[in-house]
């Protein structure tokens, strides 16, 4: 421990990866083997073991065509770097025990979302969890959540988002109207019908129409099962994104196909200032994991 603090009073360019990069070079006996050990390019790792025997003013390894081994100064500080580097990794690990990054949404999380959550928390070491939250920014904006599924446009301000995937439209017709026997509706159709409008979680609303040819709003609600509800009793029509008839149904409600219907976006959003320091890193592995996150 001595060492090291002299080392980082005299050598502060001296940091973690620097160390880390040195310890995998001489545990695995190579740069190429370090390399795929640190997920790193092996120029990039030259680099950094360049810049750590640069700022100690020593050589570390005798390199040749065939071999690399660690010269006297390099195994008395592999010696003392791979204990403190282990205990400082244990520490590190019982600082995340229990820590859990919340994932809020109003209804209907995307079906690949959990797996990608479970690979996060053994990759990330820190847990996830859904909790449901009917406000208009899926618990961002109560702080409930450290991200939020968030649908439709436009997003609020002061919010970072990853565009997941977009989506079609589906019609909700109460069963007893005789549009519920159709196989198809289309948008322009449902400016003469009244409306129901998930004022917090919805993504239908009657602005979206052409000025003088608008739906009327026949009911207003705060959630998904409301709205569901409210058009199973006959108050007007809805509409939602298509994922909805994978996880919504009820006897007295049928789902149309929407022709003409401007599609749904999809979104994970996050504070822009005060984030929870992993929720970039996961909206990232949602954002290139999209593709597998509605199979």
């Amino acid at each position: 421990m001595k060492l090291l603090n002299r080392l980082y009073a005299q050598r502060m360019n001296i940091d973690l990866r620097h160390l880390r990069c040195f310890l995998a070079v001489a545990e695995e006996g190579g740069f190429t083997a370090a390399g795929r050990r640190l997920h790193l390019a092996q120029p990039t790792l030259t680099r950094n073991i360049r810049s750590l025997e640069d700022s100690l003013g020593v050589r570390l390894f005798e390199r040749s065509t065939r071999r690399t081994e660690l010269t006297d100064k390099g195994q008395t500080l592999r010696d003392t770097v791979a204990p403190l580097l282990r205990q400082l990794d244990s520490a590190l690990q019982d600082l995340q025990k229990g820590e859990k990054l919340r994932i809020g949404f109003s209804w209907g999380l995307p079906q690949g979302l959990s797996r990608l959550a479970t690979r996060f928390g053994e990759e990330a070491g820190v847990g996830v969890e859904f909790i449901r939250c009917d406000t208009p920014q899926a618990g961002l904006d109560t702080g409930q959540a450290h991200l939020g599924l968030l649908r439709g446009e436009p997003l609020p301000k002061g919010l970072r988002t990853v565009l997941l995937y977009e989506e079609s439209r589906i019609a909700a017709v109460p069963a007893s109207w005789q549009l519920a026997e159709r196989t198809a509706l289309d948008w322009a159709e449902l400016a003469d019908l009244p409306l129901i409008i998930n004022t917090v979680s919805g993504t239908t609303f009657p602005d979206m129409w052409p000025d003088g040819r608008r739906p009327a709003v026949g009911a207003e609600c705060r959630n998904m099962d409301e709205w569901l509800e409210q058009v199973a009793v006959g108050l007007g029509v809805g509409t939602a994104p298509v994922s909805a008839a994978r996880r919504y149904t009820h006897p007295s409600v049928r789902l149309v196909p929407l022709t003409g219907a401007p599609t749904v976006r999809a979104y994970l959003a996050y504070p822009s200032h005060g984030a929870h320091p992993q929720a970039a890193r996961f909206a990232d592995l949602a954002w290139r994991a999209a593709e597998e996150l509605q199979e």
